[in-house]
């Protein structure tokens, strides 16, 4: 089972909200999912993002790979 953390998108149109999710790479991207491990918000200036550390650090170390736009997350919030 390949894991990844990825972003699914929430909100309304036009106005875009994100969880920060733990799924299988099978699943849909806003499909079914194993764990939430935070949220981003792109509406506010400067863009917001809430991450759980401890989540995020336990599923990199078990070999969850991140998307680029969550690794840009992680680093910005000094995770990765």
């Amino acid at each position: 089972m390949a894991v990844k953390i990825r972003l699914k998108r929430i909100g309304k149109k036009k106005v875009p909200f994100y969880r920060i999710v733990v799924s299988d790479s099978k699943f849909p991207v806003n499909g079914k999912f194993i764990e939430e491990i935070g949220t981003y918000d792109p509406n506010t200036d400067p863009s917001t993002c809430k991450v759980n550390e401890e989540l995020a650090k336990k599923w990199l170390a078990n070999g969850a790979q991140p998307t680029n736009v969550v690794s840009k997350i992680f680093k910005q919030a000094g995770i990765k």
